[in-house]
């Protein structure tokens, strides 16, 4: 009785140390991402533009949502710029993985370079792109001057300002690359060989081993590519502020100038909430897409 006493008391103890040390990161998930989740889920069905007190007005701002040409236009900007961009990305960062993906001497000097970018400070590289896409002095109009090419008003006419804020966006393939990388080193040597063997050539070891090989990782980067580049900010905000024309309005941008400009939280709130619903789509469209095209080793060898 007395051992079995002593046995309950040290595991009170143990539990108590237990959520004593998981205290600072329950409470920071309650406080600062649960808490403020909850509070904007309300603020969505309120009118609240911070100096007053939020009032219920239920459905009012969805509706007014709707009915917005800015939030379409916000939406617009945000898929084009996430249908060129991703895929691009996708492409870019497979063919600089698989040029990477060698035994060469020095080539780990080459990976950092082409990481790099992929680390830097999302406003200094803004600020760079800008400058390399200024109408004037830009380094991109003088490399086309050069080859007797007029180059256009890029940030001033409305058809030229997305694209460069779409070349800019595949600077940081770095990351996608290296995930890629680490796919590549990670398909057996012997599936190559035996293609060779059975007279496979280089386009079709790719199209039948590397690729099936490599979805899983595709997939990844393609859910992640998907959830950045509808949540894509900085560069509109730095580099064109919104403009010309709201040609370069994206909807997390739309989202900041409701709720930091012209302080109307609830409609931010509610902005905020659409837009996480279309993102949530979107992933679970890919989600449910994946059994067609992902290919897992572990279905193979269980015979599914």
């Amino acid at each position: 009785m007395r051992s079995r006493r002593k046995w309950m008391t040290r595991t009170r103890r143990e539990a108590l140390d237990c959520y004593v040390f998981m205290s600072p990161a329950i409470l920071g998930l309650l406080i600062f991402m649960i808490g403020p989740i909850a509070a904007s889920a309300y603020f969505s069905f309120t009118e609240y533009d911070i100096l007053g007190s939020p009032t219920w007005i239920g459905l009012d701002n969805y509706k007014e949502l709707l009915q917005d040409p800015l939030f379409w236009q916000s939406l617009k900007v945000t898929l084009i710029y996430s249908i060129v961009s991703v895929p691009s990305g996708l492409i870019i960062a497979l063919f600089l993985a698989i040029l990477l993906n060698r035994n060469l001497r020095g080539i780990f000097i080459f990976r950092t370079i082409f990481y790099l970018p992929a680390v830097m400070s999302g406003v200094a590289v803004a600020l760079l792109w800008k400058w390399i896409f200024n109408p004037d002095f830009g380094l991109a109009n003088w490399a086309l001057g050069f080859v007797g090419i007029d180059g256009p008003k890029w940030f001033i006419e409305e058809q030229w300002a997305l694209p460069p804020i779409i070349i800019m966006s595949l600077w940081g393939v770095g990351g996608s690359m290296l995930i890629y990388l680490a796919g590549l080193q990670g398909i057996p040597t012997d599936l190559y060989e035996a293609a060779e063997i059975d007279g496979a050539n280089k386009r079709k070891q790719f199209f039948h081993i590397t690729i099936p090989m490599l979805s899983p990782v595709i997939f990844f980067n393609l859910i992640t590519g998907i959830i950045g580049a509808l949540q894509v900010f900085t560069e509109g905000f730095i580099m064109t502020a919104g403009g010309p024309n709201n040609a370069t309005l994206f909807s997390v941008l739309y989202l900041y100038r409701n709720a930091f400009d012209y302080l109307q939280m609830g409609y931010a709130s509610a902005l905020a909430w659409v837009l996480f619903l279309i993102i949530l789509v979107f992933t679970l469209l890919v989600f449910k897409s994946s059994s067609m095209w992902v290919f897992y080793e572990g279905n193979r060898r269980s015979g599914k």
